[in-house]
């Protein structure tokens, strides 16, 4: 779900450069860099997981400072093989592997370091990556803070359910009875690989539907995934049931106990205060334990939209001034 956007984005800069990526157990990465070749580094991580890379992406960048790297993770959007597919194995798609492309795609690049930026699911990964290889870090700009643990997956799986009582009893109720006091994203997930496409097609959507509905509390929040293409539902839908299902690859609480590995690593914290399926509690938990760190809170937007984007703009001009390149 997104709300009413002041987006003052740059205007979007074609890629000068593409490709294809091999990182082993049959994975290609579509990747792309756009901007100035000779400006500061920076990798931009989608969303979902699964929702790919978007050409708006670029847009967060001024294009004449900024080398921009997009890509596309492990199964989402142009890489391959595609969530998409009516048979797909998951089972080299971690956050282990996601943090060993980037670090292949740096290293395919030439880039000695880079700013990572990243938004939702996102922001998770840059600090899993950035605690597993800080050195390649020059700053960290994150937008819809989240961390990945399972109090969190169960916040929005069942928790939410005080909040949307009613959509929330739909949502459940797409899972089989015997499951539905259980791992609801392990029972979605187990029905978006349903070897009927009209099983997988009915959980992708209804999945995606709950998705737009906790997004955000703000008042014009406006559906995006639920009136997506039904392929990109059944993508997205399991590539992110397959993370919540395993704890997002990571021990709880592990990016706040590791915090430390960013010490000296300057960031931006960007959270909207009508983010419910994000509590700003995350963010504010990992700005006390980080002193880099600044928090922005922004009073007109959720998990989206409003002057998000904006922000992240006014992160990425700042850090600009810094012309390091790699």
């Amino acid at each position: 779900m997104t709300t009413t956007s002041d987006d003052r984005r740059y205007p979007l800069s074609e890629p000068y450069e593409s490709g294809m990526l091999e990182v082993g157990d049959g994975h290609s990465l579509y990747w792309e860099v756009s901007g100035n070749p000779d400006g500061k580094p920076a990798v931009a991580l989608h969303g979902g997981p699964g929702s790919g890379s978007s050409p708006r992406m670029r847009g967060l960048f001024d294009p004449d400072r900024y080398r921009v790297v997009l890509f596309d993770q492990r199964n989402a959007g142009r890489s391959t093989p595609s969530a998409t597919e009516p048979v797909v194995d998951l089972s080299a798609n971690t956050t282990q592997h996601l943090i060993a492309d980037i670090e292949a795609l740096r290293v395919h690049l030439g880039i000695e370091r880079w700013l990572v930026e990243g938004g939702s699911w996102g922001v998770t990964l840059a600090l899993a990556y950035a605690q597993a290889h800080p050195e390649r870090v020059t700053e960290l700009v994150l937008a819809a803070v989240t961390d990945g643990d399972r109090r969190d997956t169960e916040w929005i799986t069942r928790d939410m359910g005080r909040v949307f009582p009613r959509e929330w009893e739909r949502f459940r109720d797409v899972v089989p009875s015997a499951e539905r006091d259980g791992d609801l994203a392990a029972a979605y997930s187990r029905l978006l690989h349903d070897p009927d496409p009209e099983v997988r097609a009915k959980a992708a959507h209804e999945w995606c539907l709950w998705e737009d509905t906790h997004m955000s509390l703000a008042p014009d929040a406006e559906p995006f995934l639920s009136v997506a293409e039904p392929e990109f539902q059944l993508a997205f839908a399991r590539l992110v049931t397959h993370y919540w299902s395993h704890g997002c690859f990571l021990e709880e609480r592990q990016l706040l106990r590791n915090i430390e590995r960013l010490h000296g690593i300057p960031g931006v914290l960007i959270h909207g205060r009508y983010d419910v399926s994000g509590p700003l509690s995350t963010a504010w938990a990992l700005h006390r334990a980080w002193p880099g760190s600044e928090l922005v809170v922004l009073e007109d937007t959720g998990h989206g939209g409003g002057s998000l984007a904006s922000a992240i703009i006014a992160a990425t001009d700042r850090f600009a001034q810094d012309q390091s390149v790699g």
